[in-house]
C-alpha cells in the first residue's frame, strides 16, 4: 500500500475516534462547509496542516455533498531547507499544492515592535488574496483544540478579557471570505500520536525570526503560549476534564452573573438594568 494511502487510512480507521469524529463533530457543530464551497486549505508544513489537508482530502471523497479544496503553501520566505522539506512531504502525501511566494520574513526582520504578531497579519491577508485568485470563498487554518484553550488562558491572564479563537469569521478586509478552523475539537496529543504511528517528519518552525532567537535557553520559558501549554499541562495532572471545561466556558456565558460586556465598541454594565 502507497505512503500517502496509509497515512489517509489512519485518520479514520487507527485514529477514527480522536481524528476524524472530531473533526467532522466540530465542521458540523459549527457549519463550517456548505455544498459548492471552494476551500484554499492553508499549508504551513506543520503537522496541524498537513493532518488538516489529509483530512480534507478524504471528506471530499466522501461527502453527502460536493466542494472543491484548493491546497496553498505560502512562502514568506522559508530557508530552501524548509521549502524542500514542505514539497518533499506534499508528495509523499499525495496532497497537491500551489505555492505563493511573498517576502513577509524579510520585511519583519527589521520590525522591533510584536513582529511575530505583524507577521501573523501580513501571512493572514496574503492567504486571503491568494485564495480568492483561486477562486475560493473560505480558507481552513489547522488550529486544534489546545490552541483554542490556551488563547481563552491567554486572553484572561495577559488581556484582561475574556475572549477565545473562533470556529469560523467572516473575513473584514475580504468581502465574501470565510475563515474556518476545521480541527476545532482534534487534541495536539492525538495529531502527535497520529504523526508518531506514520513516522512523519514536518516542520517543527519555519519561522526566521524564531531560528534567529531560539539559542537564547529563556526564549521558550518567556513564551506566553509556552506558559500556557505547560498550565494546561499542570491541569490535566489534577483532572482530565478540566481543558474541556475551558473550552466549554466560553460556550455557557451567564451574563446574569458578569459584571461587564462589550460588543464591538458598545460596553455593557451589570449596573444598565441593576
Amino acid at each position: 500500500m502507497e505512503k500517502h494511502i496509509e497515512v489517509e487510512r489512519s485518520i479514520y480507521k487507527k485514529y477514527r475516534k480522536e481524528i476524524w469524529k472530531r473533526f467532522i463533530a466540530g465542521i458540523n457543530e459549527y457549519e463550517m462547509i456548505q455544498p459548492g464551497d471552494r476551500i484554499a486549505v492553508c499549508i504551513s508544513g506543520g503537522k496541524d496542516s498537513m493532518l488538516l489537508a489529509k483530512c480534507i482530502q478524504h471528506l471530499q471523497r466522501h461527502s453527502d455533498f460536493p466542494f472543491e479544496a484548493k491546497y496553498l503553501v505560502l512562502d514568506p520566505g522559508y530557508s530552501p531547507q524548509n521549502r524542500e522539506r514542505i514539497i518533499e512531504n506534499a508528495k509523499l502525501l499525495d496532497i497537491p499544492i500551489e505555492i505563493f511566494d511573498a517576502k513577509i520574513f524579510e520585511y519583519v526582520a527589521d520590525v522591533d515592535d510584536s513582529p511575530c504578531y505583524l507577521c501573523a497579519r501580513m501571512r493572514r491577508g496574503h492567504l486571503y488574496k491568494n485564495a480568492q485568485k483561486l477562486g475560493c470563498n473560505k480558507i481552513a487554518l489547522g488550529h486544534h483544540f489546545d490552541d483554542v484553550v490556551e488563547t481563552i488562558l491567554l486572553s484572561m491572564l495577559y488581556g484582561a478579557e475574556i475572549k477565545t479563537m473562533m470556529p469560523k469569521l467572516h473575513s473584514t478586509n475580504f468581502p465574501g471570505m470565510e475563515l474556518i478552523r476545521p480541527l476545532y475539537m482534534v487534541r495536539e496529543k492525538d495529531i502527535l500520536a497520529w504523526v508518531r504511528y506514520n513516522d512523519l517528519h514536518f516542520l517543527q518552525c519555519a519561522c526566521r525570526f524564531t531560528e534567529s532567537i531560539s539559542a537564547q535557553k529563556e526564549h521558550d520559558e518567556i513564551s506566553q503560549r509556552m506558559e500556557m501549554k505547560k498550565l494546561i499541562s499542570q491541569f490535566r495532572k489534577t483532572s482530565p476534564y478540566i481543558d474541556m471545561n475551558i473550552f466549554k466556558s466560553v460556550q455557557n456565558v451567564n451574563l446574569e452573573t458578569v459584571i461587564g460586556y462589550h460588543k464591538g465598541e458598545e460596553k455593557h454594565s451589570f449596573l444598565d438594568d441593576y
